[in-house]
């Protein structure tokens, strides 16, 4: 199945600043890992059993959101002309490269599916099943979303050794990094969210 239920879960997180669930993960420039050199990462999950988050600043280049509608059903081929305005616009990006056959879609807080969406933070959810894409399609969808193919994931206690090791900062996350579709400079931004001129910033920054 290509667009699935969102497992909500239980939260037996402890509540405290060292996880980073609404958070925005800004990869170094020392990033080894050249699936996420420059990335801008939504953390839509972090609990001691591990992390999950989106990546916001790779577009899908190889298919658009109406292209998508189609594959999936959700609108026959002679509609996708005549999507309502907004529907046509959604971004589509490669979160991640783990499940990249699976669409997750964060959106603005305006839309809400019981048993579906899953609220991460103030102003931002997660919906991963079809029935938001029928909605967005309809023209009764949340006013801000992107839908994502795949997803940044980390085991336990990976993450948290990939930031000691210099390979993250992270800041607050706000609606215009997130949903905004200037992609490009989107990594820029996020610095100097965090006060630091990109410039001068070398893989060997330290943290405080």
């Amino acid at each position: 199945m290509w667009i699935g239920q969102t497992d909500k879960g239980g939260d037996d997180r402890a509540s405290g600043p060292s996880f980073l669930d609404g958070q925005l993960l800004v990869a170094m420039p020392g990033m080894r890992d050249e699936r996420f050199a420059r990335a801008v990462i939504y953390m839509c999950a972090h609990s001691p059993e591990g992390a999950m988050g989106i990546i916001v600043n790779q577009p899908a280049s190889h298919i658009s959101f109406r292209d998508l509608l189609v594959q999936l059903d959700v609108v026959p081929e002679e509609e996708r002309i005549h999507l309502p305005r907004g529907a046509g616009e959604v971004t589509v990006l490669k979160g991640g490269p783990v499940e990249t056959g699976r669409g997750f879609v964060l959106h603005s807080s305006d839309f809400f599916i019981q048993d579906s969406t899953l609220t991460i933070d103030s102003g931002i959810c997660l919906t991963a099943t079809l029935d938001i894409l029928k909605a967005i399609a309809a023209g009764g969808g949340p006013h801000d979303a992107v839908l994502a193919l795949g997803y940044a994931g980390w085991a336990a206690g990976q993450l948290e050794n990939e930031i000691q090791q210099n390979g993250w900062l992270n800041c607050p996350a706000d609606a215009s990094l997130v949903f905004g579709t200037d992609a490009a400079g989107k990594y820029e931004r996020a610095l100097r969210k965090l006060g630091i001129d990109p410039g001068m910033l070398s893989a060997e920054a330290g943290h405080a």
